[in-house]
C-alpha cells in the first residue's frame, strides 16, 4: 500500500509543476491568445496528473475522481476555444511576433 502512496504522491506533484508552468506561461506569453494555449494545455495536464495521484492516493475515490478527469478533458480545451474566438471577435490585438492568423484567413475567404 506505501508504494501506491508515493506514486500518487509523485504524480501528484507532477500535476503541480505543470501547473505551475502554465502560471508561468500566462505571465510570459506576449498576448491573450498564447496566454490562453500555454495555460489551457498545462492546465489541463496539471489537473489530470493532481487529480489522478489523489485518486492512487485515495483508492476510493479513484471513481469519482476519473469522471472529473473526463469533465476537465472534455471542457477545458473548449472553453479555451471559445474564449480564443470572442478574443477574436472583439478585435483583440495578436503579438508582432505571430506570423499566421488562421481564423482572420477564414473569414476573409468566407467574405
Amino acid at each position: 500500500m506505501q508504494i501506491i502512496h508515493l506514486i500518487g504522491a509523485f504524480i501528484t506533484l507532477f500535476g503541480s509543476v505543470f501547473l505551475f508552468l502554465g502560471a508561468l506561461g500566462v505571465v510570459r506569453m506576449p498576448d491573450s491568445y498564447n496566454r490562453i494555449q500555454a495555460g489551457t494545455k498545462a492546465t489541463t495536464l496539471g489537473a489530470m496528473g493532481t487529480l489522478l495521484g489523489i485518486g492512487l492516493y485515495h483508492p476510493s475515490w479513484l471513481g469519482k475522481i476519473l469522471l472529473l478527469l473526463l469533465f476537465v478533458v472534455l471542457t477545458n480545451p473548449l472553453s479555451s476555444h471559445a474564449l480564443a474566438r470572442a478574443a477574436h471577435c472583439i478585435k483583440i490585438p495578436i503579438a508582432k511576433q505571430t506570423v499566421v492568423d488562421k481564423l482572420k484567413e477564414c473569414e476573409e475567404y468566407h467574405s
